[in-house]
């Protein structure tokens, strides 16, 4: 029996994807089966317990293996980045025996690994099993990581101290102030870790990346003419998306109701007319800035569905925790549910994300700019404003609006605060402005290659083919 191991980093983001992608090689090739190792969490990563159960429910050819839990203090770690990085060093000798195990009773022809992972690299190159990365962000973000070495051997100061612009091949200008924030500061671990992973990729078999050729044809062309790498080897890039979770999420509703709620509330709003605000998993604003977006959107006098979280926690123990259930009464300013009960709807902590962005009410989408929400308003032909708030958020930003020409920038300050005003000039902007419809046309042709992309004869099923082709022994 042939089966894939899926090895994906804890977050929910990267979850979803690497299932999706599980979803895609099995529904092409049923034949094999999959099995994906998860890392237990040792802090919030959104609700993964309730979806792999879903999954496990739904989807009988794919297997989680559960690695054993890691006990790790979360106080000394500067970042969940950090937190990431060590807890999946230290499953390693999990992974080793979980990789033996399966091999036992099956040919493990490929491992795919998120690049958190890149500590299995060494474990699966002496088993001799061929080891993928898949790259949960974009072709833009993997075209950086690759051009990161040079950068690296090129520069002496840390990107804090840079205050330029960096020139990397197929994507636009990028200030290095917008550069991750674990990697802003050379002499950290941090730094070490994402350098370690960019130095690894071009030693696996090759890169699979949750994209699609027409949505960053720029980037995957440098990378294959490996500008990328300049002087190393490139492995080859597969771009297989846009991988989706096409069934609504499990988590929790709220506010004005739930799940049904909400789409029913959507359904009796005119068509495009509703702004959507939602910030991601692991979007949290203080109470201060869910005040301003209030009066931004109060004054906009846009219909709009937000979900709003409740702040991040003064306490340090608690900062990897879920937050609790936001008080909307408390959050908000006195009055403003009340007053906007006609035009807008506030959830708390969760959405059907998906559900919601192909609803036909919905104009358009306020995002934190994670990948997979990127896709999501993509494929649904939803113009954006963008507001990054971590991770790799700010450079997907610059190539959201500068490149692909799917958003406008939400202007935010040194400070990362955003005044009630600039919110409600870029929400009239996105729904009312010339500029938005040119953006709603552009999303709109996007979408629409996007769906050629998955179908049969598209760019991302050919890209599948010569990946499960490259899994067959010589």
């Amino acid at each position: 029996m042939e089966t894939i191991v899926l090895y994906p980093s804890p977050g929910m983001g990267h979850l979803i994807s690497m299932v999706e992608l599980g979803k895609f090689i099995l529904h092409h090739h049923p034949s094999l089966s999959i099995t994906i190792l998860t890392a237990p969490p040792s802090f919030n990563t959104g609700s993964t317990a309730a979806y792999i159960r879903h999954i496990s429910a739904t989807v009988p050819s794919i297997t989680f293996h559960h690695l054993p839990p890691i006990s790790l203090d979360l106080e000394p770690f500067p970042s969940m980045e950090a937190v990431i990085f060590e807890l999946l060093n230290r499953s390693n000798p999990h992974v080793r025996r979980a990789l033996e195990t399966i091999s036992l009773s099956a040919t493990v022809s490929a491992f795919i690994i998120d690049f958190f992972c890149t500590c299995a690299l060494p474990i699966s190159a002496e088993l001799n099993i061929p080891t993928y990365y898949f790259f949960t962000s974009g072709a833009c973000i993997l075209a950086f990581f690759l051009f990161f070495p040079t950068i690296h051997n090129t520069t002496t100061k840390s990107f804090r101290d840079m205050n330029e612009l960096l020139h990397v091949p197929g994507i636009p200008p990028i200030p290095t102030s917008d550069m991750i924030k674990p990697i802003l500061d050379r002499d950290t671990t941090d730094y070490e870790n994402f350098l370690n992973f960019a130095q690894n990729m071009p030693n696996s078999a090759g890169i699979i990346v949750n994209t699609f050729e027409s949505l960053e044809t720029k980037p995957l062309k440098a990378i294959r003419e490996g500008k990328c790498n300049p002087g190393g080897y490139t492995p080859p890039v597969f771009s297989v998306g846009p991988l989706l979770a096409t069934e609504s999420r499990q988590g929790g509703g709220g506010g004005g109701g739930g799940i049904n709620d909400c789409l029913s509330w959507l359904d009796k709003q005119p068509s495009k007319s509703v702004v959507y605000l939602c910030f991601g998993s692991l979007g949290l604003f203080s109470a201060a800035q869910l005040k301003e977006i209030a009066v931004g959107l109060e004054r906009s006098g846009q219909r709009f569905l937000w979900v709003v979280r409740s702040p991040p926690s003064d306490d340090k123990s608690k900062r990897y925790l879920p937050p609790p259930e936001p008080d909307l009464d408390s959050l908000l300013p006195a009055g403003f549910l009340d007053r906007t009960k006609d035009r807008g709807l506030v959830l708390k902590s969760w959405a059907p994300q998906v559900a919601v962005l192909n609803h036909e009410s919905v104009g358009g989408f306020v995002t934190h700019c994670g990948w997979n929400s990127v896709l999501e308003a993509v494929c649904a032909a939803v113009p954006m404003v963008a507001w990054p708030l971590y991770a790799e958020q700010k450079m997907n930003k610059v190539v959201m609006v500068e490149d692909m020409k799917v958003a406008l920038k939400m202007e935010v300050a040194e400070d990362d605060y955003v005044a009630a005003e600039e919110v409600e000039r870029r929400v009239r902007e996105l729904m009312e402005s010339e500029k938005g419809r040119e953006i709603r046309e552009v999303v709109e042709e996007m979408s629409v290659e996007a769906k050629g992309a998955m179908r049969e004869g598209g760019s991302s099923i050919a890209a599948l083919a010569k990946l499960l082709e490259s899994w067959k022994p010589v």
